[in-house]
C-alpha cells in the first residue's frame, strides 16, 4: 500500500539539505520586494527578482526530482531484498574481521605468506 507522503524519512532528511539555501533565496525575495535596498528603479527590481525566483524554482524542481529518484531507487532495492550498509546489523564488524583476516593471509597483496610484526 502506498503511504500518503511521497518520501519517507530518510529520504526527507537526504533533501533538507537544500531547505537553508531555499530559506535564503525566500530571504531575499522578500528582502527585495519590502525593504527595496537599490532604488525604484522597476526593470532593476524584476530583473532582481527574476533571477533569484528563478533560481528558487529550479533548485525547487531540482530537489523534488532528486528525492523522487532516491525513493524509487530505494523501493527497487527493497523488492529485491539488498539491504544497506548502514541498515545492516554489524555490517562494519563483519567487513573488519573480512579484512584482517586477508591481511593475515596475505589475500590482500596478492601473497599466501602469513606477515606479523614484532
Amino acid at each position: 500500500m502506498a503511504s500518503a507522503t511521497p518520501f519517507d524519512r530518510d529520504t526527507l532528511l537526504d533533501l533538507t539539505v537544500n531547505a537553508i539555501p531555499l530559506g535564503i533565496m525566500l530571504f531575499f525575495i522578500a528582502v527585495f520586494l519590502l525593504v527595496n535596498p537599490f532604488g525604484s528603479d522597476p526593470v532593476g527590481t524584476v530583473i532582481q527578482i527574476s533571477i533569484v525566483a528563478v533560481t528558487f524554482v529550479a533548485l525547487f524542481i531540482l530537489t523534488y526530482v532528486s528525492g523522487k529518484a532516491i525513493s524509487k531507487s530505494e523501493r527497487e532495492l527493497e523488492e529485491k531484498g539488498i539491504a544497506g550498509v548502514s541498515e545492516s546489523v554489524g555490517a562494519d564488524d563483519a567487513e573488519d574481521e573480512t579484512v584482517a583476516g586477508e591481511l593475515e593471509t596475505g589475500e590482500a597483496d596478492g601473497t599466501d605468506e602469513t606477515t606479523t610484526e614484532r
